[in-house]
């Protein structure tokens, strides 16, 4: 598409350490235990999410909680900033002790017009690189939204399908607040619950999309193993204190799909788990 700010091939690159300290958080916060994290281990590919936070000072968040826009990210007049899907693919891996660099780069913004009015599509490639040699490329795409409107209520999301294995589990505040706080997330609809029902209409704390994902694909690899390769689409919202399904169905033909649903079974996370 056309790009008369000049925003799409913007480039921003990122260090980040693997350290045993983060590691920690990230195996408590799943409710592991301390498996020790000899320097050289190959840590799980997915934890990758986990790691190269947004780190803005404090009087560069906005509104809502997320750094302000213009840095890196286009300055969308849209006030509502979300994260609609990655797909990602693994070619390496990050072990801990590792200093690993993300390139990133802006590959295109679409406005687009859906149910809930003007939208604006933004997709960023991350390179994640150690001493040279690539770990995993990622594509991941970032939607732009209006307003809520005060009392609107949102469709309904489709039907989960028929699983193959399912387990649950029940975000709580303080899973909610841990995960926040291993990412470094400070988008206020996590933990400020007078902002997400009087800005943003949701009923309450939203659960982190990387949180629900990062659940669900813990959930597959004691079924599957690691993945190869992940594709991700978040679909709709799931709430604090409200039972998340996690679920999945027998792998054809190299991947097998996963996914995530509310307690009406109503679906919130597609993962194309690839093997």
């Amino acid at each position: 598409m056309d790009d008369p700010t000049g925003w799409i091939g913007r480039t921003q690159t990122q260090d980040d350490d693997i350290t045993r300290p983060a590691l920690r958080r990230i195996a408590a916060l799943l409710d592991m235990d301390d498996p020790g994290f000899a320097p050289g281990t190959p840590i799980p590919p997915h934890w990758y999410a986990m790691f190269f936070p947004e780190i803005a000072r404090q009087s560069h968040l906005g509104e809502d909680g997320h750094p302000r826009r213009g840095d890196f990210l286009p300055p969308v007049p849209l006030p509502r900033r979300m994260f609609a899907g990655r797909r990602v693919q693994f070619t390496g891996a990050l072990r801990v002790g590792d200093r690993a660099t993300k390139l990133s780069k802006i590959l295109s913004v679409t406005p687009k017009t859906g149910r809930s009015g003007a939208m604006v599509f933004v997709t960023i490639r991350h390179i994640i690189s150690v001493g040279g040699a690539v770990a995993l490329t990622e594509e991941q795409d970032v939607v732009y939204r209006e307003a809520a409107e005060p009392g609107a209520l949102a469709p309904p999301p489709a039907r989960a399908p028929v699983a193959g294995w399912s387990e649950t589990v029940t975000p709580t505040t303080s899973l909610l607040f841990r995960y926040s706080s291993v990412t470094w997330n400070t988008h206020r609809i996590h933990y400020d619950a007078d902002y997400v029902r009087s800005v943003e209409n949701y009923p309450d704390l939203v659960m982190n999309g990387g949180l629900t994902a990062l659940l669900l694909i813990e959930a597959a690899t004691k079924r599957l193993g690691l993945p190869r390769a992940l594709e991700i689409r978040n679909v709709s919202p799931l709430f604090v204190n409200q039972a998340v399904t996690l679920a999945g169905a027998a792998p054809v033909d190299g991947s097998a799909a996963i996914w995530a649903a509310n307690p009406d079974g109503g679906l919130a996370t597609q993962v194309k788990f690839g093997l």
